[in-house]
């Protein structure tokens, strides 16, 4: 597995681990599969595990935990603070304040059993607290020791240059994927110009890329995706041309379509690191496989523009989830 650099001098896997999946959000959880999963992974090279105190709420901490008591190999964590739950409810308020980032941030490094967090990102911002202010919060934590790297999510291009005046900001987490490509306008320029690492969470779509997903019925109880605009039925009727092309292209390419998309996401920047989530080690394994596969200019422009005559429809989020996105 190759690696690459986030900001100046976060050196991880060319492509990460999500690991949201391993504790809720899409089905039921199996603990000693995703322990299975974590292991590959590292065998794979993947040393760049993305999680978050929200996921479970806590469990998805507390499941790296486990995987790392026993674990030799260096492996850089990220985690995130900011979007305050109750275990079994979606509904969550937002929390960026520098008092509770302290609080967040000790919490994560109990549970996660490690003395320093690699990257530390704040995963909304309430955009009635100056990052300023967040970010002066997130300052006393490096020097004390406790996290090593800042990152941002879902975050505006002003409010990245605000914040990275104050700090250097290591890396934005945003979703992007050949069907949300809202960060080029703006923030991927920016991260561009401040040398700023780039991290595409849902770099498959929430596996619609993959064309696994034909229609709504096709998720599971207590799939989230269910819910989502994006994916009701109407929207993807539509949606599902999208799918449909990467599949046929990657056909042509001799690889699937999961690996059609990270390699073209790879092909975006060097300073770009996707996190394909799974709970699975075949997807796992054939993600894992997209870091040696290279697209032409040619290829990566044909790709684009046949999926820039395709319109995307609907939200990415519920009205509830968008809160903080590009805050």
């Amino acid at each position: 597995m190759q690696t690459r650099t986030l900001g100046s001098n976060l050196t991880v896997s060319a492509i990460g681990l999500g690991c949201m999946g391993m504790s809720e959000f899409y089905g039921p959880r199996d603990d000693s599969e995703s322990l299975r999963v974590l292991a590959r992974a590292v065998e794979l090279g993947i040393d760049f595990f993305d999680t978050a105190d929200m996921y479970g709420p806590h469990h998805n901490e507390e499941l790296i935990s486990c995987f790392l008591s026993s674990q030799k190999t260096k492996v850089r964590i990220a985690t995130k603070f900011g979007i305050v739950r109750n275990p079994g409810e979606y509904q969550r308020s937002l929390d960026s304040s520098g008092h509770y980032a302290r609080l967040a941030c000790e919490g994560s490094l109990r549970r996660l059993g490690i003395e320093q967090i690699d990257l530390y990102y704040v995963h909304r911002v309430n955009p009635e607290t100056p990052i300023e202010e967040t970010m002066e919060g997130l300052v006393q934590l490096v020097k004390e020791g406790k996290i090593a790297h800042i990152g941002l999510c879902e975050v505006s291009d002003e409010t990245l240059r605000r914040a990275h005046a104050v700090h250097p900001v290591t890396a934005v987490q945003t979703e992007y994927s050949l069907w949300t490509r809202d960060v080029e306008r703006t923030i991927l320029p920016t991260c561009k110009e401040l040398g700023i690492g780039f991290v595409p969470y849902s770099p498959l779509g929430r596996g619609f890329l993959t064309g696994r997903f034909q229609e709504n019925a096709d998720f599971g109880e207590g799939d989230f995706r269910s819910n989502l605009p994006r994916f009701s039925e109407q929207a993807m009727d539509t949606n599902r041309r999208i799918a449909e092309v990467i599949g046929d292209i990657a056909a042509l390419k001799s690889c699937t379509p999961a690996q059609l998309s990270l390699a073209w996401l790879l092909s975006k920047g060097d300073n770009i690191v996707p996190i394909p989530g799974t709970k699975r080690l075949r997807y796992l394994e054939e993600n894992a496989a997209a870091a040696s596969i290279k697209l032409t200019t040619d290829e990566q422009q044909k790709l684009e523009a046949a999926i820039a005559r395709l319109p995307v429809i609907g939200e990415r989020y519920t009205p509830e989830g968008m809160k903080g996105v590009n805050a």
